[in-house]
């Protein structure tokens, strides 16, 4: 287990993140998003009921809205479901048929955004507090998709972190190995601000926390 800060602070570019856990009661979400390119800083997180969408901070300066704006957070059948692309609605619809997370990252790939071919990652809260996190990236040697999951239950103060790139670079490296444990604590804004200040100040574009008590879902 590491700080937030240790986690983020030494990396440039992570591109855009899910953190879940748990603080005293309360199922945390967080998601950000960083961004090189006018196009992908020209973002701004708007809440909506149960859902969370990215918009245009400026619709005269968006050049190619593929991939950029969607839906990251979604409350579906009592889960909270996190992503970082329009899969939010494959998670979602596949739960509503009673499917699993596992069955619905199955159907979707890594993003076709050659070269760097973005891996789609997800999250989703239980009411009970359990969480699990997935990936799906491109095979190092060949266009295969790659996925894995991970599954934990809520521990007090604890929390993952998965984020889809390990790094700059130039092809952007993919996430890889486990996400990282965290120790967290604070308030929404206590941790919001935690995170802000870890993410590269040239980069950072847009961040949301959201706390959820568990006795009441």
């Amino acid at each position: 287990m590491v700080s937030i800060a240790e986690a983020l602070s030494n990396n440039p570019y992570p591109g855009r993140g899910i953190l879940l856990g748990s603080i005293e009661g309360q199922a945390v979400v967080a998601c950000f998003l960083t961004g090189r390119s006018e196009n992908s800083r020209n973002r701004v997180f708007r809440e909506e009921e149960d859902s969370l969408l990215i918009l245009p901070f400026d619709e005269s300066k968006v050049t190619d809205p593929k991939l950029i704006f969607y839906t990251p957070v979604r409350v579906c059948n009592d889960t909270i479901v996190v992503t970082n692309g329009d899969h939010t609605e494959t998670v979602c619809e596949s739960l509503k048929a009673g499917h699993s997370f596992q069955y619905a990252m199955s159907a979707r790939c890594y993003e076709p955004d050659a070269p760097n071919y973005t891996p789609r990652i997800a999250g989703l809260v239980l009411p009970t507090g359990r969480y699990s996190l997935g990936i799906v990236k491109k095979a190092e040697d060949a266009v295969d998709c790659r996925r894995k999951y991970w599954s934990y239950d809520p521990k007090a103060n604890n929390a993952h972190l998965i984020h889809t790139y390990q790094s700059d670079g130039d092809p952007l490296p993919p996430f890889s190995g486990d996400p990282r444990g965290l120790w967290i604590k604070g308030t929404a804004q206590s941790l919001a601000d935690e995170i802000w200040r870890a993410l590269d100040a040239q980069n950072r574009v847009s961040l949301y926390v959201r706390f959820t008590d568990l006795s009441n879902g």
